[in-house]
């Protein structure tokens, strides 16, 4: 992950027991999956213990990965962000102009992005395009399926 993660200090958290949880018994199952392999004879001929390899490899790759996140994390705080315009842990509700159906979306960071609850990463195209617009403000935003319009109805918290 390249530049500055906003997450909330619940996400921060969460980040940190996940990372707890992979270095203590993740790596303690993987350890264990190995050394069953590496019983059962001949290394050059074992698929499991490849496979064990394999899985040990990729743990710590997550686990290098979480870690890379955690230190290029920033807290933010409800209290520090400005509604008077579209930013990183704001809540909007906007008129999608094609359709004219109006839907509410928070603009959250990558590791938190979950669109069933209305949060939507700020790398995403809708994310980038309503980024720092106003309340009356027309977004348009650039999607596989053609270039869809916002309207930005209300910036809230």
């Amino acid at each position: 992950m390249s530049g500055v993660n906003y997450v909330t200090k619940e996400t921060l958290e969460q980040m940190r027991e996940e990372l707890t949880q992979l270095k203590t018994s993740g790596r303690a199952e993987i350890a264990h999956a190995i050394a069953e392999a590496r019983e059962k004879g001949d290394l050059r001929e074992n698929a499991e213990y490849d496979a064990a390899k394999e899985a040990q490899g990729l743990h710590e790759a997550k686990i290098a990965k979480l870690e890379a996140a955690i230190a290029s994390s920033r807290i933010m705080d409800t209290k520090d962000i400005d509604t008077s315009k579209v930013s990183i842990l704001s809540k909007v509700k906007v008129t999608n102009l094609n359709t004219k159906k109006t839907v509410e979306y928070q603009i959250v960071s990558e590791k938190e992005a979950d669109l069933k609850a209305g949060k939507i990463s700020v790398t995403s195209p809708i994310g980038r395009g309503l980024l720092g617009k106003v309340v009356g403000e027309v977004a348009e935003v650039t999607a596989p399926s053609g270039v869809i319009k916002f309207k930005v109805e209300e910036i809230f918290i």
